[in-house]
């Protein structure tokens, strides 16, 4: 609705004559197939022709009309021909004394210029808009990709050669191999910065439409003063300060300094309004653009300007009529141009709405995958790691079958490394890894006490099980482990707890994951004791503080 405003806003200023209110046939046709063009989806090149067949029997003041509909319709080379040809039509059609043609001229291109910069840029901002949810989708697939193809170069052709050298019983290797593979998991880039796609339809002629519009008009108004040094100068500065003041500015759409820009406009307008002889009344629509661009708190300015107008004017002694075109010129411009500036700001916010959106979806899906590599390699590598340094002191019967646990480990470590990038809801079954912890631990030779009082499964604590195992062979010298699945949760306790080094990001992701499922998880114990406990009654439809609500009465 915004867009469709400000489209029929500025449409009004170029269409409507203050000293021919009541517009001939032929002008009130091109006039009813622009509002189809610039307000809706259906406009084709038959309604194009309609309106150039028209144009010489419309006049001159039709000429912005249908040179913004080729613009509109048009694409390539096609485009700007057509746009010239019109501007051309507007010369001919137009009365003949050299100032007139050159108005007819300049205005025509202007004011295409400006119907075609707010309409494109509408469509853009609405197309933007709509597709901010697909960007991210399509930006998280591309990190997906990204991250396979790194986690498979890291981790995957280490897992594959480890299946290789158990079937080669080369326990020393596979052991190396492990380490580094665990190290390459844990150092995985994942946080690099990558630049997200562009919007299909960026506002690319945005900037290019402004300066163009605000150099035909100072041509215009070379011609209108005959070129005299002083007021030429003082025009210069006029638009000079106004394209500053209308100049789309990423992440800053309304800097403080714009005000005071606009400010600064005021006394330059008054001085074109009363320059003597003859004066440039237009330039008041530009200090009311101003005001209109710097927000809603100045538009009692813009009234000011506007009322202030025609009162200059008429105690200078401009007739009614020239007192009239004038009045209205200085709201066409100050809506003409705080109308692309506005449509030229939305679509920049619109644009880093949609890349922000994408860069946090990007930057979630990082943190998840490296969370899950962390949380789901660590321990199959730490079990590599443990078997084949076990193997290595077994007897060669031994041996052999911790060598084909390490293949088995391997394999659904490979398997789990090319789901992670796919799959943001891996399930783990909590039995399958309470068997896979005491055996690993066992083959540490570390004693493994397992009590379960819920036979409750959930991945969720299978996760948390996972790490606080790897913990437990990396960060300890335990003999003793005792892991307990109780209704409230999970609780690993180990001897043997050697001193701390800051927590890793295995404790900060299970923290993190924990916490979002409702649940606590704390780490402590006594000297040499390690204990990691997870509160997790919701699990079970439990009040985590055990506490019943009081009624009140």
């Amino acid at each position: 609705m915004h867009n469709a405003l400000i489209v029929a806003v500025v449409l009004a200023g170029v269409a409507f004559d203050p000293l021919h209110p009541v517009p001939s046939l032929p002008f009130a046709l091109v006039l009813g197939l622009q509002l189809l063009h610039c307000l809706t989806p259906w406009r084709n090149r038959w309604t194009l022709a309609a309106q150039v067949v028209l144009l010489p029997w419309a006049g001159p003041g039709a000429a912005g009309m249908v040179a913004a509909s080729t613009l509109l319709m048009t694409r390539g080379v096609v485009r700007w021909i057509l746009f010239v040809t019109v501007t051309v039509m507007a010369a001919v059609i137009s009365p003949a004394t050299p100032f007139e043609i050159a108005l007819a001229m300049f205005n025509a291109a202007a004011q295409g210029l400006i119907l075609f910069g707010v309409t494109r840029l509408g469509d853009t901002r609405a197309a933007v808009s709509a597709t901010r949810a697909e960007l991210a989708a399509r930006s998280v697939e591309a990190e997906r990709t990204r991250a396979a193809g790194q986690l498979e170069t890291a981790v995957g052709t280490a897992l594959s050669s480890i299946i290789t050298l158990a079937v080669r019983a080369d326990t020393a290797r596979i052991a190396e191999v492990s380490r580094s593979a665990a190290a390459s998991a844990r150092a995985v880039p994942l946080n690099s910065a990558r630049p997200l796609p562009e919007p299909d339809l960026p506002p690319r002629l945005a900037v290019p439409i402004l300066v163009a519009v605000h150099a035909g008009f100072f041509v215009t108004g070379l011609i209108y003063v005959e070129g005299r040094p002083a007021p030429s100068i003082l025009f210069a500065g006029i638009l000079g300060l106004h394209l500053l003041h209308a100049l789309p500015r990423q992440s800053e759409p309304t800097p403080r300094r714009r005000p005071w820009i606009a400010l600064a406009l005021l006394p330059a307008s008054a001085a074109a309004l009363l320059y003597p002889g003859q004066g440039y009344p237009q330039a008041a629509g530009f200090a009311a653009a101003a005001f209109l661009i710097a927000g809603r708190a100045w538009w009692p300015v813009v009234a000011m300007v506007v009322l202030a107008t025609p009162a200059v004017l008429a105690v200078r002694g401009y007739s009614a009529s020239e007192n009239a075109y004038w009045t209205f010129n200085t709201i066409a411009v100050a809506a003409m141009f705080a109308g692309l500036a506005v449509q030229t700001a939305l679509v920049l916010e619109a644009r880093e709405a949609r890349q922000a959106l994408a860069a946090i979806a990007v930057a979630d899906e990082r943190r998840r995958i490296s969370r899950d590599v962390h949380d789901l390699l660590g321990y199959g590598l730490s079990a590599i790691t443990v078997k084949a340094e076990l193997a290595d002191r077994l007897t060669p019967e031994a041996a052999r079958e911790q060598l084909g646990e390490i293949a088995g480990v391997a394999r659904q470590s490979l398997a789990a490394l090319r789901a992670i990038p796919d799959d943001p809801d891996i399930r783990l079954s909590l039995t399958a890894e309470l068997d896979s912890a005491r055996s690993l631990l066992e083959s540490a030779g570390i004693r493994t006490d397992l009590r379960r009082t819920s036979e409750r499964d959930d991945a969720l604590l299978a996760i948390v099980l996972r790490e606080g195992v790897t913990n437990v062979l990396r960060h300890s010298a335990a003999t003793y482990c005792l892991i307990e699945i109780t209704p409230d949760g999970l609780v690993i306790v180990n001897d043997g707890a050697l001193a701390a080094r800051g927590s890793g990001s295995g404790t900060a992701n299970l923290i993190a994951r924990v916490t979002a499922a409702g649940g606590t998880l704390s780490i402590g114990g006594e000297p040499g004791v390690y204990r990691l406990a997870v509160l997790y009654p919701a699990l079970f439809d439990r009040d985590p503080d055990r506490v019943e609500p009081v009624t009140r009465g």
